[in-house]
């Protein structure tokens, strides 16, 4: 699955600066008012915060989801803490005309410390949070409004991701909605839900996002390559051949694209296009262990045994494992393809 944290990680500058211009917005909060662990006061939001739609999405109508929400098991980390409503606090004792206003502008970037370390657990841009964190930080931005309006379908986006690591799908498809709910024209954002909707064995809902996303970006290669992969097994060949023909003219030095297309004219027993495709492949990818596998069993196909045998042994060599799908019937190597 293409991971939402290679999507959104690029976004990271951006949203650190869209957090801290939100930041200066920001009343101070009633140190009266405050939650649990010094966490900022549920007051101290930011004036005209979008909330959440009142019906949120959860779990599209159709759509069954398998797998069990894990157990809490040990707590989780603790993030560094928001100081801004005790450092606050500590200077408001005495009334307004006693505020130390020098402290409270190290209040200000002690918060603005805190929003762009909680920020970097949730985008995760390097991958190396573990999830539990990248679910407690997304919560917490969420919880106090970090982001508000389009901005908090990052947000949920990275939380939806982790929380599929962990292998709890409903809560996972439930920020995938409401994260298509606050961007409804990213396409890259409704792919990754067809994805996930293809883990769930969901093709129809999976066909519709990547329909969307494709209506939405129609240079999204990814997309068209995994609709003609599902076309195909749905036995819609030239709907397939379509898109693996689309996304050959968007990425026509892409040796996998070519050999995708090759081994569809290979089940199509069109081994002519087949050995075309295929060499066109290990011109770009000498490598390519599968583009010789396919081109030989064309070649073996049309009559041609020593160049079947020849890319063969240069399959097996490049990747051995493919062996499995290689036979021999009276001396000659047969082939069953890969899917």
């Amino acid at each position: 699955m293409l991971s939402l944290r290679r999507l959104y990680s690029w976004h990271f500058p951006v949203l650190i600066l869209a957090a801290m211009t939100a930041a200066a917005q920001v009343s101070p909060p009633n140190p009266d008012n405050r939650s649990p662990a010094g966490a900022p006061a549920q007051s101290a939001t930011l004036p005209g915060a979008l909330e959440p739609p009142a019906t949120e999405s959860t779990i599209s109508p159709g759509v069954e989801v398998t797998g069990t929400t894990p157990h809490s098991g040990e707590p989780l980390p603790t993030l560094p803490p928001d100081q801004f409503t005790d450092c606050y606090a500590s200077n408001n004792t005495a009334g307004p005309e006693a505020m130390d206003f020098v402290a409270m502008a190290l209040c200000e970037k002690q918060l603005e410390r805190d929003k762009h370390v909680v920020i970097e657990k949730c985008l995760n841009p390097k991958g190396t949070n573990p999830p539990a964190v990248v679910i407690q930080a997304c919560t917490e931005l969420l919880d106090h409004k970090v982001f508000i309006g389009r901005e908090r379908y990052y947000v949920h986006a990275n939380r939806a991701e982790a929380y599929l690591s962990l292998g709890d799908r409903q809560q996972a498809l439930a920020d995938y909605n409401q994260a298509v709910t606050y961007a409804p024209h990213n396409a890259k954002l409704r792919f990754n839900r067809a994805l996930f909707y293809l883990g769930q064995s969901s093709v129809d809902e999976a066909l519709q996002d990547i329909d969307a996303a494709l209506s939405l970006d129609p240079k999204l290669v990814a997309a068209l390559l995994q609709r003609a992969k599902i076309r195909r097994t749905q036995k819609d060949y030239s709907g397939a051949l379509a898109d693996y023909s689309e996304a050959i003219r968007l990425e026509p030095k892409t040796a996998a694209v070519w050999s995708e297309r090759g081994y569809l004219y290979l089940t199509q027993h069109d081994y002519e296009n087949a050995v075309t495709d295929e060499a066109e492949a290990i011109r770009l990818d000498p490598k390519l262990a599968r583009a010789y596998l396919f081109r030989g069993t064309a070649a073996g196909a049309r009559g041609d045994s020593s160049g079947a045998r020849s890319d063969l042994v240069t399959a097996l060599r490049l990747d051995p494992s493919l062996g499995r799908f290689v036979t021999f019937k009276g001396g000659y190597p047969t082939v069953a393809p890969p899917p």
